[in-house]
């Protein structure tokens, strides 16, 4: 299997190049050159695996420079640390079904990919005999879970930029207490996207990210699609055996395109109808929603939201569907983010039956959020997350009758306590694991927002081979 870039600029590479790559160095994100179609009988030998037996049917399409035996051990030794022999259960509420995705360490889908891409740097940079040293920026859940998928790995250092004091007390804590010889939290004194910037000037300093072997663990690496494709091949496989085969349509909480991207790669993967419409559901941060249903892919303010993880106006992962989309031309795809970057605009009104035959698409405003966490507990005593609220909220509006359709659980209820609680007027149970994290030791840089502190800071910590 080789992977090429949206753009065009780079000679085909392997997946284990794609993964040390991330981002293509022609700026653009990649992708396989071909996606690989799984036939009828195939799939339905599929039914009974378990979901890391799963996980290596899908990935191993995908991933020919891994050794059969080391890609199930990498697989099988990611999940290990979930809390449910399933991985992703499904929860079945008649024809609706609920795919949980927040079994893992840290209680948020991102765990899925994350997991996996920190066992797949390591066993890179053994093989390499190198090191990596990563350095991000986060709002909160994607830099705890970067954090627990390289924790304790020997040739691995993390940083990892927060801003002070504007992050939840959960989020804060799952990132410090991890006190790891190789994690260095770094709170800011600013905003989160003084974080990011200092993040990307660093990263733009090409001599000083060679020389600290700087590398990137963001939602643009290839490795954590990937991963997350086999989670719509195994909510399709068991809802399959409730719903007598009928095809699925999957509601998706989304900001950056990632999550829903992945199924979007599946049901090109699976056989014609196992996916019927993939729901794609935003906040009032929603760019993605007006790109489906008015080809309107503009840039607006971010506003802050009870969904935080989706408070996105530029989807990163977009770029991909957009590769797709414009015929894989990769000539036209610079082109179109070349204007986005100058503009913030790309006019899609002329592709509009294409993207409406790929999705279909619903915001949610806060109030209705708030609706939806108290109405689905009043009727099926069962506690949405915000995200996951603003996906059911499109289910909802878009379900058919006898049509089977599957919500993503991106989150668990006990990470946004305050907005859960009002909404559904009583008390929720802490998971153990947060529960545990408040009494704690945790470990944490306070500076300044100076990308050249910053730097000093990751040179004199840096991991060098």
């Amino acid at each position: 299997m080789q992977y090429i870039s949206t753009r065009g600029g780079i000679e085909p590479v392997s997946f284990t190049e794609a993964v040390l790559m991330g981002l293509a160095t022609d700026g653009g994100l990649i992708l396989p050159r071909a996606i690989p179609r799984i036939g009828s009988e195939t799939y339905t030998e599929w039914q009974e695996l378990s979901y890391q037996e799963l996980a290596f049917e899908v990935m191993s399409r995908f991933i020919d420079d891994i050794p059969e035996a080391e890609l199930r051990n990498l697989i099988y030794s990611s999940y290990e640390s979930f809390d449910s022999e399933e991985v992703t259960p499904l929860v079945h509420q008649g024809s609706l079904h609920i795919m949980e995705l927040f079994h893992g360490p840290t209680l948020a889908f991102k765990d899925v990919a994350l997991q996996f891409l920190g066992n797949v740097f390591e066993y890179l940079l053994e093989k390499n005999d190198s090191v990596l040293n990563i350095l991000g920026a986060t709002s909160g859940d994607t830099g705890s879970a970067a954090i627990y998928g390289v924790r304790g790995k020997e040739r691995i250092n993390i940083f990892i930029l927060h801003p002070h004091e504007r992050v939840s007390k959960v989020q804060e804590k799952q990132m410090t207490c991890v006190t790891d010889s190789n994690v260095f939290n770094i709170a800011i004194h600013g905003t989160f996207d003084d974080a990011q910037a200092i993040v990307k000037a660093i990263f733009n300093d090409l001599d000083y990210k060679e020389q600290q072997h700087l590398g990137a663990i963001n939602s643009i690496n290839w490795a954590r699609v990937l991963a997350q494709v086999v989670y719509y091949v195994h909510a399709c496989l068991h809802i399959s055996s409730h719903e007598n085969d009928k095809a699925t349509d999957f509601s998706v909480p989304t900001g950056n395109f990632g999550d829903i991207f992945a199924g979007y790669i599946a049901k090109r993967m699976l056989p014609e109808g196992t996916i019927r419409k993939l729901l794609l559901a935003t906040n009032g941060n929603d760019i993605l929603t007006r790109m489906v249903q008015d080809g309107d892919y503009s840039l607006s303010e971010v506003l802050p939201t009870s969904s935080p993880s989706m408070d996105i106006q530029s989807a990163s992962n977009f770029e991909r569907y957009l590769y797709y989309l414009l015929d894989e031309d990769p000539n036209r795809t610079k082109q179109a983010m070349t204007q986005f970057a100058e503009t913030g605009i790309i006019d899609l009104a002329d592709f509009q039956d294409q993207i409406q035959r790929d999705f279909v698409a619903e915001r949610a405003t806060e109030d209705e959020v708030t609706t939806t966490i108290a109405e689905f507990y009043k009727e099926y005593g069962y506690v949405l997350d915000p995200h996951t609220a603003v996906g059911m909220h499109c289910v909802l509006r878009h379900q058919r009758k006898g049509i089977p359709v599957c919500c993503l659980a991106t989150a668990h209820p006990g990470k946004f306590v305050e907005t859960v609680e009002a909404a559904i007027g009583q008390s929720i149970e802490r998971p153990e694991s947060i529960q545990n994290l408040m009494g704690k030791e945790s470990r944490c840089e306070l500076m300044d927002a100076d990308r050249n502190l910053i730097k000093e800071f990751v040179k004199k910590h840096a991991k060098h081979g």
